[in-house]
C-alpha cells in the first residue's frame, strides 16, 4: 500500500509539472516593434483577460486568419535652456504629442499585411517645429509580407514602408525618444537557418513632412545592409552586419561631397538577467570605408556597456559603465575620419532625448545606478563625461551634422552630463516618466560656442494597447 501511495503521490507530481509546462503565460508585452508582436494565443478565449483583448485577435472565417489591432498615445512636456550651449540663448517649453494606430492582417499561414499610422504634434516651441517634433498624420508603416515564418528554416519577403531596428540601435533604430519615429521604404528578405537570423534589406529613408501624407522617400539616400544574429553560450548573442549608405551631400566640418560609406561591424550581448543576480554586457566593434568626393574614408568606433544586477539585494539595484570611442577627422588630409552613425537611437546618451552631442568625434565614460522601488517604480541616476577624440573635428548632434566646428581649439574636454529619470509602469498599458539633466560645458564649448550649460527637463506620459 505504502508503495501504491508513493507511485501515485509521484505520478501526480509529474503529471503537475507538465501541466504546467503546458501552461506557459503567453507573451502580452508591448515590443518596440509593434510588427513583432504575436496575438494569436488569443484564439483561444481561456486566454482573454484584459479589455482590449477582443480588438487584438479578431478571426476572419478562414483558419488561422486574423486581424490584431492596437496603437499608442504618448504625451510630452520639454524644457530646454540654452539649447547648443546657449546659439539659442532662452528657455524653449513646448508640448509634444504622438498618436499611433496599427492594423496586422494574416491572411492564412503565407500572407500578411501590416499598416501603422502615426501623428505627431508640437505647440509652442519657439522656432516652429523641427522635422522630429511633426507630422500631422502619415503612414509610419504599410507593407506586405510573403512567406512562412515557423520552423527551424524559413525566408520571408517583405515590401513596402516600414520601420528598421537592430541591435541596441546605435546605428539602425527608429528613432523613439523624439516625437516622430524613422521609417524607410523598400524591400527587405528576413530568415532563419538554423540558430542563425537574417535580415537583408535596400531602402531609402523617408523624409518627414509636416503635413498630412506628404512623405516620400529621400531620393538622395540610399541604405542597403545585411544583419545577422545567433546564440552562442552562456545567454551570450552575437550580430555581424555590413550597412552601405549613399549620400548625395554628406557635411562634416571639412566639407559636404558626396558619400559612399560602407560599415561592418560585430557585437556581443548578454541581456539583463530577471529573477536572479548577473552580468550583462554589450559590446560592439565598427569599422567603416569608402569614398568622400575625391577622399577616402577610414573611420571607427568601439562601444561597451557592462553591468551587474543585484537580485537579492533590496531595491534590486543595477550598476553599469558605458564607455565608448570614435573617430574623428583631420581636415588637412586626404582621408575622411570623422565616423557617421547612419540612424541612430534618438537619446543616445539617455535623459537628453534630442538635444546635445551625438556619438561622433567623442570619448566619453558613462557610469549609472538603477533601482527598483514598490509598485513598479524605477528611478536611474547617471553621469556622462565627454572629450573630443580629434582635437581637429567638432562635436556633432545625434543625426549625424555638424553643431559645433573645432574653430582652431585645442581643447578636449566637451564636457559633462549629470542626470535623473524616475518611471512608474502604472500597468502594462500606461506609464509616467520624469527626465532631468544638465549639460555642463568644458573647456572646448567654452572656447568655440556661447559655453552656457544645457538645462533639460521632461515629463512623459504614455498607453498602449
Amino acid at each position: 500500500m505504502r508503495t501504491s501511495a508513493r507511485a501515485t503521490l509521484c505520478l501526480a507530481s509529474a503529471l503537475k509539472l507538465f501541466a504546467q509546462a503546458d501552461t506557459i503565460a503567453p507573451d502580452r508585452g508591448y515590443s518596440l516593434l509593434r510588427e513583432n508582436e504575436d496575438w494569436s494565443f488569443l484564439s483561444d478565449s481561456a486566454n482573454r483577460d484584459d479589455f482590449w483583448d477582443p480588438i487584438k485577435y479578431i478571426p476572419l472565417g478562414s483558419k488561422g486568419s486574423y486581424v490584431s489591432l492596437g496603437g499608442e498615445i504618448r504625451e510630452a512636456f520639454e524644457q530646454v535652456g540654452n539649447d547648443n550651449w546657449g546659439k539659442q540663448n532662452y528657455t524653449n517649453t513646448f508640448f509634444l504629442q504622438r498618436y499611433m494606430f496599427h492594423s496586422d492582417w494574416h491572411l492564412g499561414s503565407w500572407f500578411r499585411a501590416f499598416v501603422q499610422l502615426k501623428s505627431g504634434l508640437e505647440s509652442f516651441r519657439a522656432g516652429g517645429p523641427r522635422p522630429i517634433d511633426e507630422k500631422k498624420f502619415d503612414f509610419e508603416a504599410a507593407f506586405v509580407e510573403i512567406g512562412n515564418p515557423r520552423g527551424k528554416n524559413w525566408v520571408v519577403l517583405r515590401l513596402g514602408r516600414q520601420e528598421l531596428n537592430y541591435g541596441s540601435g546605435r546605428l539602425v533604430s527608429v528613432r523613439e525618444g523624439p516625437n516622430v519615429r524613422q521609417s524607410f521604404d523598400g524591400a527587405k528578405i528576413r530568415g532563419k537557418a538554423g540558430a542563425w537570423n537574417i535580415d537583408g534589406f535596400a531602402v531609402r529613408p523617408d523624409l518627414d513632412k509636416p503635413g498630412f501624407f506628404d512623405n516620400a522617400p529621400d531620393h538622395t539616400t540610399a541604405f542597403w545592409g545585411i544583419y545577422t544574429t545567433r546564440p552562442l553560450r552562456h545567454g551570450v548573442v552575437m550580430d555581424t552586419y555590413y550597412l552601405g549608405e549613399d549620400r548625395k551631400a554628406a557635411a562634416f566640418e571639412r566639407s559636404t561631397a558626396t558619400e559612399l560609406r560602407h560599415t561592418i561591424g560585430a557585437r556581443l550581448w548578454r541581456p539583463t538577467p530577471t529573477n536572479e543576480s548577473g552580468v550583462d554586457l554589450d559590446y560592439e566593434g565598427v569599422f567603416q570605408f569608402g569614398s568622400f568626393g575625391s577622399d577616402n574614408i577610414r573611420a571607427w568606433t568601439l562601444a561597451s556597456d557592462t553591468g551587474y544586477t543585484f537580485e537579492n539585494v533590496p531595491l534590486k539595484p543595477r550598476l553599469s559603465v558605458k564607455s565608448d570611442i570614435s573617430s574623428g577627422d583631420n581636415p588637412q588630409s586626404h582621408t575622411l575620419g570623422t565616423f557617421y552613425p547612419l540612424f541612430p537611437i534618438g537619446n543616445y546618451f539617455g535623459v537628453l532625448a534630442d538635444t546635445g552631442p551625438g556619438p561622433i568625434n567623442f570619448i566619453d565614460v558613462h557610469p549609472r545606478i538603477q533601482a527598483h522601488f514598490s509598485h513598479s517604480v524605477s528611478v536611474s541616476a547617471d553621469l556622462v563625461v565627454q572629450w573630443r577624440e580629434n582635437l581637429n573635428d567638432g562635436v556633432y548632434a545625434v543625426p549625424g551634422f555638424l553643431l559645433v566646428p573645432s574653430g582652431g581649439s585645442r581643447a578636449r574636454f566637451v564636457g559633462y552630463r549629470p542626470g535623473a529619470e524616475v518611471r512608474w509602469q502604472i500597468d502594462r498599458h500606461m506609464y509616467l516618466q520624469a527626465d532631468y539633466g544638465i549639460f555642463y560645458a568644458g573647456a572646448f564649448l567654452r572656447q568655440a560656442s556661447p559655453g552656457r550649460n544645457i538645462n533639460y527637463t521632461e515629463f512623459w506620459a504614455g498607453y498602449k494597447f
